[in-house]
């Protein structure tokens, strides 16, 4: 009688919680160290789970760096819950020879759906006109006494960052018969110009000519404060500011110092500098839209995000490349 050995499954790490299904399929291919509890792990508690795994599944919640890897001799892959990857530093995972991987595509027209959603509620006051509503207000109506918003039909929108999200918000802005402008570290086709009715031009004619500015380019140290005080003084005073993009992008401190000033008009913001802390001035302020960056947050966005980021960790353990390898120069060859 032959005795089969089983062989040991090998172990991954799921930093965040996820699809309690998704994480079933995981544990019939690994040993799973799973925290569907959700608990944000300190870096300190990161670089211990990190150890012995030879992939993980992380979010933007967990930096990828040097310190974290520093015990992790067996892994291969970390796979991001996420299109953006400032929590990764690239040339320290390069250092380690481990595959990095983000979820790209999956989530652009829902992430458009929400900047455009934002820029709506921004413009036209909705969640200050609800608290209007919600503190017994409505019987002080008049025609001039309500909050009173700002036009987006027929405005012009200025959208700084014009990838995939970006073109998407171009789309939906053609939609309301707005004039689209963009500014972006390369310019579009000729092709594609025409398709989304958008001319390029200078950050600075953009900041000066814009009604709504929407935010979507990546974080990297180069584009940190993009929009800061000398930014928002090029601004219209019945302008709008929508970050979808990354924290950071923004001088938080200076946007709240302007929205108190009535420097601008107001600003709706999905993301934050240091999040999830928000900048105690912009709690207090009635012309911001603050949402917790929720604009890929439908449940067949996220589970698509899920799915592909186990998708790239099972290729990347399979000795294969993964659909969306961040680090790809570092594995040629």
């Amino acid at each position: 009688m032959t005795t089969q050995i089983k062989t040991p499954k090998p172990k991954i790490l799921v930093a965040r919680a996820i699809f309690p299904e998704a994480l079933a399929k995981l544990e019939e291919s690994f040993e799973v160290r799973s925290n569907q509890a959700d608990q944000i792990f300190t870096p300190e508690e990161l670089k211990k789970e990190l150890s012995g795994v030879v992939g993980a599944l992380v979010a933007g919640s967990e930096r990828i760096d040097a310190a974290a890897l520093s015990q992790a001799q067996n892994l291969r892959v970390v796979a991001n819950i996420s299109v953006g990857y400032n929590n990764f530093d690239v040339p320290a995972i390069n250092a380690a020879g481990v595959m990095a991987t983000n979820t790209p595509d999956v989530l652009t027209d829902t992430t458009a759906d929400f900047g455009f959603a934002l820029l709506m509620a921004t413009a036209r006051r909705i969640t200050e006109s609800e608290h209007w509503l919600r503190g017994g207000n409505w019987t002080k109506w008049s025609i001039i006494n309500n909050p009173l918003g700002v036009d987006v039909h027929h405005s012009t929108i200025g959208i700084i960052g014009m990838g995939r999200i970006g073109q998407g918000i171009a789309k939906r802005a053609l939609g309301f018969g707005m004039k689209v402008i963009y500014h972006n570290r390369s310019r579009l086709s000729e092709t594609d110009e025409t398709s989304y009715q958008a001319s390029y031009v200078s950050k600075e004619e953009l900041l000066r000519t814009a009604d709504h500015i929407v935010l979507v380019l990546p974080y990297t140290p180069e584009n940190h404060h993009t929009i800061g005080v000398k930014e928002i003084a090029l601004m219209k005073p019945t302008a709008t500011l929508i970050n979808i993009a990354r924290g950071g992008i923004v001088d938080d401190v200076a946007l709240a110092a302007a929205l108190k000033a009535g420097k601008i008009f107001a600003a709706g913001l999905d993301v934050f500098e240091g999040e999830p802390t928000v900048h105690p001035e912009l709690l207090k302020l009635s012309n911001v839209v603050l949402a917790p960056h929720i604009a890929s947050a439908t449940e067949k966005t996220r589970r698509a995000m899920v799915d592909l980021a186990i998708e790239n960790l099972r290729a990347a353990l399979n000795g294969k490349k993964p659909p969306s390898l961040i680090n790809a120069e570092a594995f040629k060859g």
